[in-house]
């Protein structure tokens, strides 16, 4: 089995665009948003039983700045819904994109047609290092660092989208956003960044779905523009998913001095609806979900280890959530 994902990334380059051992862990110049390279990748044997993530075979169609026609082409009609996925800590390039194929793989096995959906990834400048004793902190910060650093690359990533995502909603389609664990940190960067450049409100997500957030459990309250207090004026609705059994985001926790994370227990005032208007934003405390192997690792991969979960993103997919 193959799967295509288009992406984005703003990590340097050291050798040839179509070698994705290239691609670094240095970031392109946050003044330079043409320097992020957009691409298509083939991603092969995925296994979702096994829970591999697969390996690149293949880049192509690559180019600065924006996406190549035909990939513009091909994304504007796609025939279904569009996933943007933004990963995590603890990402190479090549372990960002072949988990990205690994969640389209995993959310089409739902068996909803609404979640089997074609895939575009932002891949931002992790380390990809384990994070591990006696490295955990130094490792952490400095992935923490590449992710805010990427605000304004990811927000110039949603801006050549809006046009794809305009010509995908004309067709009757759907437009999601999945950030997972650190990702959450990029998100609310671009967030800013977008409206601090200028940029109004804009319907690029039906749904943002917010998983295992290492973000501070706070960041709705820096209205009406900081952090991910706006991110309403951009999705149409937020889902946030989080577990008191998250080992990693007890640990990110303590690496941000005991700062409570988003992907905990969810936003401070959870309960407030006049803050937080169901219609607008779910809560899915997803610490119950015992359909999956729990370990330090897997507690914080909930969203493509428990097919509970995975449903429940599949189900909101359709609607039917």
């Amino acid at each position: 089995m193959s799967t295509t994902v288009y992406f984005a990334t703003n990590r340097a380059l050291t050798g040839p665009l179509e070698q994705w051992q290239s691609y670094t862990t240095s970031i392109v110049a946050p003044s330079h948003p043409n320097e992020i390279i957009y691409g298509t990748a083939i991603v092969s044997d995925c296994n979702l039983t096994t829970d591999e993530f697969g390996s690149i075979t293949e880049i192509r169609n690559i180019q600065k700045g924006r996406f190549r026609q035909d990939a513009i082409d091909d994304l504007s009609n796609p025939g279904r819904n569009l996933l943007v996925f933004i990963h995590g800590f603890c990402n190479s390039f090549e372990n960002g994109v072949a988990r990205a194929a690994f969640n389209r793989e995993w959310f089409a096995q739902s068996g909803l047609a609404e979640a089997d959906t074609t895939l575009v990834a932002f891949s931002w400048p992790s380390l990809g290092r384990v994070i591990t004793l006696p490295f955990l902190v130094a490792n952490y910060r400095q992935d923490q660092t590449m992710a805010g650093q990427s605000g304004t690359h990811l927000m110039s990533f949603f801006a050549n989208l809006e046009p794809i995502i305009t010509s995908v909603r004309a067709k009757g389609r759907r437009v999601f956003l999945l950030a997972h664990s650190m990702g959450n940190w990029a998100l609310q960067a671009a967030v800013e960044s977008w409206f601090a450049h200028g940029n109004g409100n804009a319907s690029l997500f039906d749904e943002a779905f917010l998983v295992a957030a290492d973000e501070i459990y706070t960041t709705f309250d820096f209205g009406p523009f900081g952090r991910l207090s706006a991110l309403d004026h951009l999705a149409k609705r937020i889902s946030i998913y989080f577990s008191e059994a998250d080992v990693i985001m007890k640990l990110g926790s303590g690496v941000n001095d005991g700062q409570k994370r988003l992907g905990q227990d969810g936003p401070h005032n959870r309960f407030d609806t006049n803050r937080f208007p169901p219609w607008q934003y779910r809560m899915v405390d997803c610490a119950g979900f015992r359909d999956y192997a729990l370990d330090l690792q897997s507690s914080h991969q909930y969203y493509r280890r428990s097919p509970g979960v995975r449903d429940d993103i599949a189900r909101t997919m359709s609607n039917l959530a």
